[in-house]
């Protein structure tokens, strides 16, 4: 969690930073440079770990350099596609992390932690969805209105489906009547059929 909270501060930083001022193609080369650095410095940290520890360690380092990444060409080449692409870029990031931290857990344990992972990934680039159609221009207040309103209906979809899942994996480790319970009220929830 720590990682998450801090990755998520540096990208707000950088999302303030990144429409403060415009870059020169010689910042942006040592940008691009530092951020290769900073990677390696954090990948080589990952070598006094083991097992999933490194594993976890290595997905961290790798999801802090591709979020700086696309957090760079956003500073660089301003646009709501590359706002879009630092969204993407934490929550597969987050993402990445979190389902290799399920890799210390078994059995139902761990397919709950998986799915519970990757219906925050469907989330987090949902919502990204969102924010490009809000952030997208359009003719009229009306086409901009309805634009955004499918990809609202589009992304609730998505997430229910994805929350959907991960609520029927929590009722595998359930059994008979109780389990029926379960999936039927994990459908009801998140307008399944």
């Amino acid at each position: 969690m720590t990682f998450q909270r801090t990755l998520i501060a540096a990208c707000a930083a950088g999302l303030m930073a990144t429409t403060a001022f415009a870059m020169t193609p010689a910042e942006h080369k040592a940008a691009k440079e530092r951020i290769s650095a900073d990677y390696k410095m954090n990948k080589q940290k990952c070598d006094a770990l083991k097992g999933n520890a490194k594993d976890i360690c290595v997905k961290e380092a790798k999801g802090a350099q591709d979020v700086a990444k696309a957090e760079l060409e956003a500073q660089y080449k301003p646009s709501a596609k590359a706002s879009q692409k630092v969204a993407e870029a934490r929550a597969d990031a987050a993402y990445a992390v979190a389902k290799e931290k399920c890799d210390d857990l078994t059995g139902n344990a761990k397919d709950v932690c998986v799915k519970d992972a990757k219906a925050e990934h469907v989330k987090a680039k949902e919502n990204a969805k969102v924010a490009a159609a809000q952030a997208k221009p359009a003719d009229t207040a009306a086409e901009k209105a309805a634009n955004v309103a499918e990809a609202r209906k589009d992304a609730t979809a998505e997430k229910n489906e994805a929350n959907y899942k991960a609520a029927k994996e929590r009722c595998d480790a359930m059994s008979g009547d109780l389990k029926s319970k379960c999936v039927d009220d994990a459908k009801r929830m998140y307008g399944q059929h």
